[in-house]
Parts: C-alpha cells; structure tokens; sequence
C-alpha cells in the first residue's frame, strides 16, 4: 500500500492552508512541529518560541487573507513556523547561515513578511501604521500584530495602543503569553466566554451601549461605565487594555484549534476595532527538553533531535560575558554600592552571575532600556555605582536617555556593551555597529573597548572606581583569545593606550577586539622587511593624543583598526591629527572600519573578513599606502 502524503507536502502557501478542513489541522500542526524541531537541530536557531506558536500560527493563516492581510511577528523569534508555511521551507535549513534565510522576518525576503522584526515591541506601532494607511487609501484589509508577553514590558508597546485606542484604528493585536500567565485559561468555560464577547451580537451591543452612554449626562455616564467595566471584567478581564481602548478576548488555548479557529473568525468579522485577544501557550510545546528546559531553548545550537542534547556553540555564558560578569562580582565584593541593572537580558549580560552573588543588589527592569537608563541615573544620584549592561544593538532604543538623562548631568552610570561588533548569524539587526560613534560623540563621556579578557577585567576594574562622569566599555560576543587572567583587574589611567609590538616604518593602531588580527598582519610585514608597531588605544574618548603622535611622527604608514561604524574611532583619530598637523608631513593615514552597509549573516570571521578587518584586509590596506599591489611573494587575499 503506497504510504499517504504527509499533510504538511500539500501546503506550500497560505492559499493551500486555507484548503485545509479545519478537522485536519491538529494533524498539520504535529507534522509542522517535527519539520520545525528537524530544521532548527541542523541550523541552530530559537526553538522554543516557534514551538510554542505552531498551532496560533497555521490559524492566523487559516483565518485571514495573508499577503493582503498583514501579519506582522514581533520580534520574529518565534516567526520560523511563518517561514514554512509562506513558501520557504525547502530554505527553512539554511536559516541563519551564510546566503540564507534571516532568522527574522525581513521585507526583502517575502510578500508575507509586511514587516521586519528584531527588536522587540514594534509589531502594534507598525500594525498601527499600516492599518491607518488602509483607511486612508479604502482598502479593506486586517492587520494582525502578535506580541509576546516579554515584549509588552515595553513602553513602545503601550505607547501605540493607546494611540490606536484614540485612532479607534481597525487593528487587532494578539498577546502571546507564554511566560507571565496574566490569566490561564479556564478549559470549555473560558473557550465558550472568548466566543461570546469576540462575536457580533456582543460587540455591537456593547458598541450601542458605549454610544447611549455618551449621550447621558456626565454623572450617569460615568456610573454606566464603570459599572460595564467591573461586570466585564469580572467575567473576562482585560481591564487594562480595555483601558487602553481595545475590545479584550481571552484568555484562550493557543494550542487548542477548536478554541482558537471561532475566536479568531468572530474577530475577523467583528468590524469594530481595534481588539486584543489574549492567548496563552506554552514555550517548546511538543518537544519535551525544550518543554522542560524553556531558557535553554530558547536560542540553540545544533542538537540531537533525540537526546535534545546541543552541540557546542551559542553557550549559555561566552567567555567575554562570564569574565565581566565574574569580575563585577569580584569588584561588587569590596564596594557595597555597586549595583547592577538588566533590561530582560540577565544571562545573556553575565548579570545572572552578580545575583547569585547579590540578589538584592540586582535590578532585571524587562525590555525597558530607556527606562534601565533613567533609572541607573536616578541610582547614581544618590551615590551608587550602577553598571546597566545592555548589548551595543539594544542601547541604541535608549540613546536619548543616555544624552539628555546620564551625559549632560556628567553622571558616573557605568555601562557595560556586550556583543560590540558583528554577531553572526543574528545578522545586522543585533550587530553591535554604532555605539563607538554615538557615545563618543558625547561631551564627557569616557569610551573603552577591551582587546582581550584581561583588558576587560581592567575596564570593569577601571569603571568601577571612576566617580567623575559616565563610562562606558564594549567586548564581542563569544570565547575570547587565551590570554592569562589576573585574580583582578588594575585600574587603567583614563586616556592611555599601550605599545604591544615596536617597529619603525607601519604602525597598527587597534581601538578593541581586532588586536589580535593586528598581530597576525605585523608578523606577516615583518616577514616582508616592513617593521610594524602595534598599538591598543584602549581609549576612543579621551584619545592618547601622546601616543597618536609618536605613532604618526615616527612611522610612514598609520592605520586606525576598529570593529565599529564609520564615524567611530578613525573619525577622531583623523581629526586630531589634521588639527595638529600630522598629516602635513607626508604620513600616510588609513582607517578600516565596518564597510558602511547593513551586513547580512554569517559567520563572524567571514563578516570580519569581508569587511577587511582580519589580518590580510590590514595586510592589503598597508600594501595599497606603500602603493604596492602586495609586497613581493605575498599570498593573494581569497
């Protein structure tokens, strides 16, 4: 007997999935279950948020007209069941590698992609958007915005329902809650009341009674109101958002498709808007080590679909986040004001380990990093240390907190910026590209890069007894390079940079993690009869002007390294050396920065070499200088 084809096989798109009879769906989301946990074991990637979503997934495009009802992912961690069912399964193994797939959605990568997310809490404002723009050209079309839980600590998020409850714009948001359980799910009762206030005949006779309401003077208005409210909310909850101006459904079963199929039709039709509906699922349903370990599934490596054991790489503390964290600790062990503060990221900063270590002295404020800002500020006023460590790509959501809150009161907030230049496969959205440029741009602000773990237990050491102003000290992601560990970091002198390797004609000036590449270039000149001095800045701001002008004066060839955006490092290089007059005297001043383009992912040391920050990009940009193709017997570059 020929084997039957899998459900799964027949649906390339959403207009296939709409053939679908809803009987047969719960079999389509098991077989797109094992297709997600079969993809993410070969490619690595967030597993258990895709999971938990599988079921709400093939019902949004079930319901609703996808291309031209928009459906936009926050975040899009959770967006990888969306890829497969919207025509890119047959890519869905290439995700995050090199050519493929992003691991988010991305406009440029599919019509069913309305929206590019990575950054969390964007989804209601984007949604907002487009719905307004539907009602401004007379299209009929629904927008759909899913936010998780995690991302409603946001005050973006809020911001914009309250701006679509004014708008009384035709959105509907769903709320993915799969952590904070705002309110479980109550079985059939609780499927049966979703139904009832998301269908027509409620939600028009709520609408009539809103409108009789305002007819009536303000004293009865007011007790018609409240009391619709307290009896709702008794019954439904969701005053909150309906606060906010939304209509409120739920909470309902996420994983359970005769719960969510009529809630999500009633919706559909409703024409009111904008609704929330609040759905409840569980992170890594149906696989059971992502089930019992949600925060290890959350981002993986490569695993064993069996044994659900990884294999390697992604680990839970790379070695630059775990020696900031252990010496904050060490730090933090002879200075009791010593604080430390997180925007949802306590792990992935190495702050897990500060509170162990200090659980009261451990601040974890959600996806709020403008609020982390103002609040170390509101800390270092009275005298605390606050470290607030947030990644290079997640301080940019709070740049105007650094300005106006932390650098223009001179306040000594001390900021700690993981994952400082690319990431890999997160790709260009999480690359830490900008924060040299726009911290160092700040009057009064003191910017280090660490070009090694030992270098970074001297910043935190550094930091911690600097008092005068804000401070800041960025690292990469993952293992550092070897070398040997002091028990504690020595305080560095503000300013000062530090010679690593003399020579006289080329000088290698390296502001953080390419020193090491530098090496490798000074070895290879050095083979060819050009002798090469190394230097660590350590410092973009203040610059070692003493340093800059020996290496100017003293050598033929200058070039500024650095693993940022341009406008960074060399900027400030290259503009003290013009107003000194450095560059009157034939010095031949080259800078290598990230090239100035929004790079898709990759591995690291393939992004690095393509923007010609290893060691031959910097061999190559010496040979150029000296106007020389390379110098003889040099290997090409690949």
């Amino acid at each position: 007997m020929k084997p039957e084809t899998p459900l799964l096989d027949t649906v390339a798109t959403p207009a296939d999935l709409r053939r679908v009879p809803d009987a047969e769906l719960p079999q389509l989301a098991s077989e797109l279950r094992d297709e997600l946990i079969d993809a993410v074991s070969r490619t690595g990637g967030h597993l258990g948020a895709g999971l938990g979503v599988v079921e709400l997934t093939i019902a949004l495009h079930h319901v609703f007209n996808t291309p031209h009802d928009r459906l936009i992912w926050d975040v899009g961690h959770q967006a990888y069941p969306h890829k497969i069912l919207t025509g890119r399964r047959d890519r869905i193994r290439t995700l995050r590698q090199e050519g493929g797939l992003s691991g988010f959605t991305k406009r440029a990568e599919s019509e069913y992609d309305p929206f590019g997310t990575a950054h969390s809490s964007t989804s209601i404002s984007a949604g907002l958007g487009m719905a307004a723009a539907a009602a401004l050209q007379d299209v009929k079309r629904n927008v759909i915005a899913v936010i998780g839980d995690g991302a409603m600590s946001a005050g973006m998020a809020y911001e914009a329902m309250n701006n679509a409850g004014a708008l009384d714009a035709r959105l509907i948001v769903v709320l993915n809650d799969n952590d904070m359980s705002i309110a479980p799910p109550t079985g059939a009762m609780s499927a049966y009341l979703a139904r009832l206030v998301s269908g027509k005949t409620y939600l028009s006779l709520r609408e009539s009674a809103r409108q009789l309401a305002k007819a009536l003077p303000k004293f009865f208005h007011d007790k018609a109101r409240r009391t619709e409210e307290y009896a709702r909310g008794f019954w439904t909850g969701g005053t909150l958002f309906e606060e906010l101006g939304f209509y409120y459904v739920g909470p309902i079963d996420g994983h359970n498709l005769s719960h969510l199929m009529p809630v999500l039709r009633n919706v559909r039709d409703a024409g009111v808007g904008p609704i929330l509906v609040h759905v409840v699922t569980q992170k890594g349903k149906g696989y059971e080590p992502a089930e019992r370990s949600t925060d290890k599934y959350h981002g993986v490596s490569r695993f064993d679909v069996v044994s659900g054991k990884q294999a390697g790489s992604i680990p839970n503390a790379p070695a630059y986040t775990r020696v900031f964290g252990e010496s904050l600790v060490r730090e933090a062990q002879s200075d009791e004001s010593i604080v430390a503060i997180t925007a949802a990221m306590p792990s992935g900063t190495g702050l897990d380990l500060f509170g162990q270590a200090f659980p009261s002295r451990v601040y974890d404020v959600g996806i709020a990093e403008q609020h982390a800002v103002t609040f170390a500020a509101g800390l270092a006023c009275e005298g605390m240390k606050p470290f607030c460590a947030i990644y290079s790509t997640f301080l940019q959501r709070a740049y105007d907190q650094v300005v106006h809150d932390v650098a223009i009161q001179g306040l000594p907030v001390r900021f700690p910026i993981d994952r400082a230049g690319y990431v890999g496969a997160d790709g260009p959205t999480h690359a830490g590209s900008f924060d040299i440029a726009y911290l160092s741009a700040l009057p009064g602000f003191v910017v280090m890069a660490a070009s090694d773990e030992a270098e970074l237990k001297h910043m935190v050491r550094t930091a911690a007894a600097f008092d005068e102003g804000p401070i800041a000290f960025r690292y990469p992601r993952g293992e550092g390079v070897g070398v040997e560990l002091p028990q504690r970091g020595e305080i560095l002198q503000i300013g000062k940079g530090r010679i690593v390797r003399e020579g006289t004609k080329i000088a290698l000036l390296s502001f953080g993690a390419r020193l090491q590449e530098c090496l490798k270039a000074a070895e290879e000149l050095e083979a060819f009869g050009l002798s090469t001095t190394v230097a660590d800045a350590r410092f973009a701001k203040p610059l070692d002007h003493d340093l800059i002008a020996r290496l100017a004066r003293e050598h033929s060839v200058l070039v500024t390294i650095e693993d940022g955006a341009i406008g960074g490092f060399a900027s400030h290089v290259g503009h003290f050396l013009s107003q000194q007059g450095l560059l009157d005297g034939g010095l031949r001043f080259r800078t290598l920065f990230m090239p100035d383009i929004f790079m898709d992912q990759a591995a690291p040391a393939a992004m690095y070499a393509h923007a010609g920050l290893d060691a031959a990009g910097i061999v190559s940009t010496v040979s150029s200088a000296l106007g020389m193709d390379r110098p003889a017997a040099m290997p090409a570059r690949l």
